[in-house]
């Protein structure tokens, strides 16, 4: 029982203090699943890719795989729980107090302070995730993985074109690639 309650601790604090959605939450949710040994570098990278290409919020989907890697069923509810419940209550208030709230000049200038702090946190998941994608644990320069730089280069190239603006198909294309570069033609 108390794996659980921290379980859903944890990611009541993720989900109260991050603002941005679920990438911004990336930093939060590495630094707790590290410190409390949940997970390893590889296999939160691992459960990033997992939650990204699934449906359904990618905050919520990473939660739920960590809190389920813990204590099976109710570790993921419990987890899922923790994350989406600050998130519902913050919006039940705002809902109540919208007009007022919105408007407020103190509000709009502190909103307008978090946006490049979010955008600071993303382009650090993204900086850290590319580094550990083309060279391994940010940590230990190990090698340059050529095939993930040229399936990066391919994913970015079909976001540019109308028809394959799609994250499904990228995804589907990337692991079709990653089958055959890493699997079939090692």
């Amino acid at each position: 029982m108390k794996t659980l309650l921290i379980l859903f601790w944890t990611f009541f604090k993720i989900g109260l203090f991050t603002i941005g959605g679920g990438y911004a939450m990336i930093p939060l949710i590495k630094q707790e699943a590290l410190a409390h040994g949940w997970v390893s570098t590889e296999a939160l990278i691992d459960y990033l890719a997992i939650s990204e290409s699934t449906p359904g919020p990618f905050a919520v989907n990473c939660a739920t795989i960590i809190g389920f890697k813990q204590m099976g069923i109710l570790g993921a509810i419990f987890a899922t729980l923790g994350v989406i419940l600050p998130s519902f209550i913050i919006i039940l208030l705002i809902s109540k107090i919208l007009k007022n709230f919105i408007n407020n000049r103190f509000v709009q200038a502190a909103l307008k302070g978090v946006k490049p702090v979010v955008i600071a946190l993303i382009f650090t998941v993204a900086f850290g995730l590319i580094w550990n994608g083309l060279f391994g644990n940010i940590w230990q320069f190990n090698f340059f993985d050529w095939k993930a730089l040229i399936i990066m280069a391919i994913a970015f190239v079909m976001t540019r074109f109308k028809y394959t603006k799609n994250p499904i198909l990228i995804i589907v294309v990337g692991a079709v690639l990653g089958l055959l570069m890493y699997g079939v033609f090692k």
